[in-house]
C-alpha cells in the first residue's frame, strides 16, 4: 500500500507532527526517550499520539509505566508513518534535485542499430552521473519520425541525421559520418576504389522512407541531380539493416553511411566511398528549443562531455 493509499484508507490527512510523535514512540518503545529525542515534554508527546489515535478511531500504542508496545493497527501504520516523515524531511532535497535536473524523466528516440554505438555510451554516462534520472529509450525511430515526435511532445529528444531542422528545434552535433555506396557483391563497380554517382545512373536504388527531414534520401536526390539524373527507386526499406539485406539480394544499390558499414553485419555487400566526396552527414541530438526541463539539459551536458569535439556546437 502506498503513502497516499494509506491516507485514503484511513480517511484522514495525518498531521506531520503527529506522525513524528508516533514514529518516535514506536521506534524508542518508550515515551520518555521519545520525548527527549523530539525535544518536547512527555505530556505533549502523549497528547499528540492520543490525538492521532482519536482521528483514526483506533488504538495504536499499548502503554504501561514500564514499557510501550504497538497494537496490530500501530504495526500496520508504522512503515507508512515513517515514509511520511522521511518524505517531509527530504522535501527540500527532492525539490533541489529536480531543480538541478538530477531527477526526472527524459524520453530519447533513436534509429537502432545504426546509432546503438552512440546511445549505449550516452546511457551509461547518464546512469553513472545522474543515477536519479530515468532515461527512457525508444528505438526503431527513423530521423523524420523522431523529429515529428519531438515536435509533438511525445519525445523529449531524438538522435538522428538531419540536414535541415525547423527553427523551434535546437540541436548539437554528436558525430560526423562519411557517405558510402553499398553494392551487392559481384557488382561491376565494386572493383573500383571509389564510385562516381554518375556511374550509378542506370542502377536500381534501395532507399529509406522519405520525408521533409529524411537526410539520407534527400542527399541521394541531391547527388543524383548534380550528376544529371533521377534515381530509379525500386525498394523502400524500413531501416538501414533491411536496406543492406535488399542490396545483398540484388535488388539495387544504396546510399548509406560509414557507421552502418562499421556497426551492422552485411554479408554480401561491398561498401565504396563516393568519388565526388560529398559533405559528411551529421548525427545530431535534437530537442524542442523552448523545453526548459532541467533533466533534459543535464542530458545535453552529459552528451557534450561525452563528445567534446562537438561541445558547444548548438545549431
Amino acid at each position: 500500500m502506498t503513502l497516499y493509499a494509506v491516507c485514503f484508507a484511513y480517511d484522514v490527512a495525518m498531521e506531520i507532527q503527529q506522525a513524528r510523535c508516533f514514529v518516535a514512540v514506536a521506534e524508542e518503545r518508550h515515551f520518555g526517550r521519545a520525548a527527549e529525542r523530539l525535544r518536547m515534554t512527555q505530556s505533549a508527546l502523549s497528547r499528540s499520539v492520543a490525538q492521532l489515535e482519536r482521528s483514526l478511531s483506533s488504538r495504536l500504542v499499548e502503554r504501561t509505566t514500564r514499557w510501550v508496545s504497538l497494537t496490530a493497527a500501530g504495526e500496520a501504520l508504522l512503515p507508512h508513518a515513517q515514509e511520511i516523515v522521511t518524505l517531509v524531511d527530504r522535501s527540500a532535497e527532492i525539490v533541489e534535485e529536480a531543480t538541478k535536473g538530477r531527477t526526472g524523466r527524459v524520453r530519447l528516440g533513436f534509429a537502432s542499430p545504426s546509432t546503438n554505438h552512440v546511445v549505449g555510451p550516452l546511457a551509461r554516462q547518464i546512469r553513472d552521473r545522474l543515477p536519479g534520472l530515468r532515461l527512457e529509450l525508444v528505438s526503431s525511430m527513423l530521423s523524420h519520425l523522431g523529429l515529428d515526435r519531438v515536435l509533438a511532445g511525445e519525445l523529449d529528444m531524438a538522435l538522428g541525421r538531419w540536414d535541415l531542422l525547423p527553427a523551434d528545434v535546437a540541436s548539437t552535433v554528436i558525430a560526423q559520418e562519411r557517405l558510402l555506396i553499398a553494392l551487392p557483391v559481384g557488382h561491376p563497380l565494386a572493383r573500383r576504389s571509389a564510385v562516381s554517382i554518375k556511374d550509378l545512373e542506370k542502377d536500381s536504388w534501395v532507399v529509406l522512407p522519405s520525408g521533409p527531414a529524411a537526410a539520407l534520401p534527400q542527399r541521394l536526390h541531391s547527388l543524383a541531380a548534380q550528376a544529371g539524373f533521377v534515381p530509379k527507386i525500386t525498394q523502400i526499406a524500413p531501416d538501414s539493416a533491411t536496406s543492406l539485406v535488399l542490396v545483398a539480394a540484388g535488388y539495387g544499390v544504396a546510399l548509406t553511411q560509414s557507421t552502418v558499414r562499421d556497426h551492422i553485419h552485411a554479408e554480401g555487400v561491398e561498401f565504396r566511398p563516393i568519388a565526388e566526396q560529398p559533405p559528411p552527414l551529421k548525427v545530431k541530438l535534437i530537442w524542442r528549443r523552448d523545453d526548459e526541463s532541467p533533466a533534459l539539459h543535464e542530458v545535453i551536458d552529459v552528451s557534450k562531455h561525452l563528445h567534446p569535439v562537438s561541445s558547444g556546437a548548438f545549431l
